[in-house]
């Protein structure tokens, strides 16, 4: 069951990237960790109507912890990426 919340993370992740690249062209950076805790909302939210999982409070806050960990490993590799140039 937990890698279902990976996927499902994923998809919305994905879906709002999408469109927020049609409608904006570029995000400020301070607006990204706004828009992780968003993803992390629909996513658990989706977890929790789907029956993944019965506990909305358990639902939101692991979507949360997910997607302000995957943002914190993008800007790391990002970090990386800029330091090493």
């Amino acid at each position: 069951m937990k890698i279902t919340y990976v996927i499902i993370v994923a998809l919305v992740a994905y879906i709002l990237g999408a469109i927020t690249k049609v409608f904006i062209e570029q995000i400020p950076n301070k607006l990204i960790p706004m828009q992780n805790v968003i993803i992390g909302i629909i996513s658990a939210l989706i977890c929790y109507f789907c029956k993944i999982e019965t506990n909305l409070l358990q639902a939101l806050v692991l979507c949360l912890i997910s997607t302000m960990g995957a943002g914190g490993v993008a800007d790391l590799y990002k970090i990386i990426k800029k330091e090493n140039e």
